[in-house]
């Protein structure tokens, strides 16, 4: 049986030279813009935690960024809590909440398809983050389109 004459891992350590960039840093041109789509469920993946930090990094990078959560991705959205809104059942239970409302204090618009709240998944526009603008489903392509016209880059996130 082979033997491992490694020590183990100890806390602090590097394992990875996180400093090396391999890339340039982009950044935007004045007026550039971004779209961060969401059709993910909160809580069926990493995807979308991970792409709301991408918005921000949008952000930081200059770009003037919106997010639209559509179909599932209006569950990233809602208001949560237990036992009473706002109160965290588990770590991590209010990541996308948090995530968002630091989007939005950054200067992000965030878009919430009507039409997946109430015949989707049951919920009004007040189940919504404060801040969030609920939109009609003809706006999800509509805002896709002007953000195309406009040159944007647009970050398509989809759990299947």
């Amino acid at each position: 049986m082979p033997q491992v004459s490694r020590p183990a891992n100890q806390t602090g350590e590097f394992l990875v030279d996180y400093e090396e960039k391999v890339f340039p840093d982009v950044k935007a041109e004045p007026g550039e813009k971004a779209l961060v789509t969401f059709h993910t469920v909160a809580f069926e993946g990493s995807i979308g935690l991970v792409n709301l930090l991408q918005a921000s990094r949008l952000i930081n990078k200059g770009f003037e960024t919106s997010i639209l959560l559509y179909g599932p991705g209006v569950t990233l959205g809602l208001q949560r809590g237990f036992p009473k809104l706002g109160d965290a059942a588990f770590d991590g239970h209010l990541n996308f909440g948090a995530r968002i409302q630091k989007f939005m204090d950054q200067g992000g618009k965030v878009y919430a398809c009507r039409f997946a709240l109430q015949a989707l998944y049951g919920h009004g526009e007040g189940a919504l983050i404060p801040g969030i603008t609920p939109v009609n489903p003809l706006d999800v392509l509509d805002i896709v389109l002007l953000h195309r016209k406009e040159g944007a880059f647009i970050l398509d996130t989809w759990t299947l």
